[in-house]
């Protein structure tokens, strides 16, 4: 049971999926940022939303924590750099909210350019002010958007059924994506220059903060409108005031701030602007959403298994093909360092077959999880499996393949004398060890296993199982490996628990037999 402590509400959906694990869920709302380090302390998993801030400081004072989950998009109130120095997850829910944040967008759109929401404040102060409130159509304009992800691809899209141009602005979009998306690239000064309404849908890095400033707007085409519904910052809100009051900019329609709360601004004063308090995420639909991928991500970091919407680990773009052998992987990785007693001082992993043609460094970080998970005494994860193999000098050298000789994929892992190869095996996806130190066998990975190199003579199997009988340990399946060069054979046995140490003394001294090794896999 972990202790998880939720700083900021949470879809009750997502609480209840917690506690039906048997965690303990300790909702603490509105802390300042002293009473959150005091309450840190002993939390495996803090889950907040945009408004706790999670410094270095919460960092080091949550010395258990194992997650940090933010049940939304942004990150910006996460120090996801100290976070991985420690080796704490941070997981996000990145498709919950992109719906409503694309449809809020649509209705900033439409609300700045008909003025809905100044003709409302005018309506009911007693002013019927029709010619005031006049307004354009979307109908024919171009629609510049800044940013051609997930919610900007959905604005696009909506904003296609209006009957308007599309254009954009993203360096990592191609020409072919954004052909069939009906959008035509190009650089944010012309964009800027080009577009008669302008939507910004960037995430907040140390390369957007500002992007938008007095220096682009200078070559906005005239009467643009901007919308922004991703976050504060991007847009310089003095430099933007500045050219609506001088009318270079026509108006804005804003959901989010450089500072929030924020209840006070310049921009707040001018007709032509239309500002919402950071409505993007707030549907019934979105929050539900967010609580409970939120709950998800929590629970499989908890757990210790693959996180797909893990920030700080390469995991969202992991293929299916892939996926499925992460536990193999990891199993293959503890098996490994049983066999070789220890960690090696390099490790070729090798992937093979379909899987060889995707990236499989997700893999090598499970082989690296596995390995020392059985090596070393400290809490290892996807997170830090890179940065103990760096600070341990281990060298990793991963190939891929499409070809393999006798299987459809193939993991392999070898250091010095010693390799080891697996597969998964049947319609049921099954893992199988196929190849021990160059000798082809087949067994499941099973968490006690024995490993013995004898020579290829009678009796030799009589004498392993025999010393396992009379010390009560069972042997649930059996894999021998004829000779490859030479007169030696090997066998592996897969067993219900560890071989006792006065059993290995035991074959290691028979005559005939050259290796055992005892392998933990768990």
């Amino acid at each position: 049971m972990a202790r998880i402590l939720v700083t900021e509400k949470l879809a009750d959906s997502g609480i209840a999926e917690m506690e039906a694990q048997g965690h303990q869920v300790d909702i603490k709302l509105g802390l300042s940022p002293d009473e959150l380090i005091k309450e840190v302390p002993g939390a495996q998993a803090l889950v907040i939303r945009s408004a706790t801030q999670v410094t270095a400081e919460v960092l080091a004072a949550g010395s258990d924590l194992v997650v940090v989950g933010r049940a939304g998009i942004g990150l910006d109130n996460v120090d996801v750099e100290e976070a991985t120095r420690r080796a704490v997850m941070v997981v996000n829910a990145p498709q919950s909210n992109i719906l409503s944040a694309a449809e809020h967008t649509m209705a900033l759109l439409l609300a700045q350019a008909r003025n809905i929401p100044q003709a409302h404040a005018s309506l009911i102060a007693g002013k019927w002010e029709r010619s005031k409130w006049e307004g354009i159509e979307l109908h024919g304009k171009t629609l510049g958007v800044v940013g051609l992800g997930k919610v900007g691809t959905l604005v696009a899209q909506r904003a296609l059924a209006f009957g308007m141009k599309l254009a954009a602005y993203d360096p990592y979009v191609s020409e072919d994506r954004a052909r069939q998306l009906g959008v035509e690239l190009m650089s944010i000064g012309d964009l800027v220059g080009s577009s008669d309404f302008m939507t910004v849908h960037l995430p907040k890095t140390p390369e957007t903060v500002g992007l938008i400033n007095a220096d682009l707007l200078a070559k906005a085409r005239p009467g643009l409108r901007i919308i922004n519904t991703a976050r504060g910052g991007i847009i310089d809100e003095d430099a933007l005031a500045e050219a609506i009051a001088s009318r270079k900019i026509a108006g804005a329609a804003l959901d989010v701030f450089s500072k929030e709360p924020c209840t006070a601004s310049r921009l707040f004063g001018l007709e032509g602007v239309v500002v919402t308090p950071h409505l993007g995420a707030s549907t019934v639909e979105a929050q539900d959403k967010a609580g409970a991928t939120i709950a998800e991500q929590v629970l499989l970091a908890l757990a210790g298994d693959f996180v797909p919407f893990a920030v700080n680990v390469a995991a969202a773009d992991v293929s299916e093909t892939v996926r499925p052998f992460l536990p193999l992987a990891e199993r293959l990785g503890k098996i490994f360092a049983s066999l070789n007693d220890g960690l090696p001082g390099k490790l070729q992993a090798s992937y093979q077959g379909a899987i060889g043609g995707y990236d499989t460094g997700i893999l090598t970080l499970a082989v690296l999880k596995g390995l020392f998970s059985a090596t070393s005494d400290e809490p290892v994860s996807f997170v830090n499996a890179s940065q103990l193999a760096k600070e341990r000098g281990l060298e990793i050298h991963e190939t891929r393949t499409v070809t393999v000789r006798d299987y459809v994929n193939l993991i392999e892992l070898k250091s010095g004398s010693h390799s080891i190869a697996g597969t998964l095996s049947g319609s049921k996806n099954e893992p199988r060890v196929v190849m021990v130190d160059g000798y082809v066998v087949e067994c499941p990975p099973s968490d006690y296993l024995l490993v013995v190199r004898n020579e290829d003579r009678p009796g030799m199997i009589g004498v392993v199982g025999t010393m396992l009988g009379e010390a009560g340990v069972s042997i649930s399946s059996m894999a021998v490996g004829p000779p490859v060069e030479g007169s030696h054979a090997l066998m592996v046995l897969a067993i219900d628990q560890p071989t006792p140490k006065g059993v290995i003394d035991q074959l290691s001294s028979h005559p005939g037999i050259d290796e055992v090794h005892s392998v933990s896999a768990i």
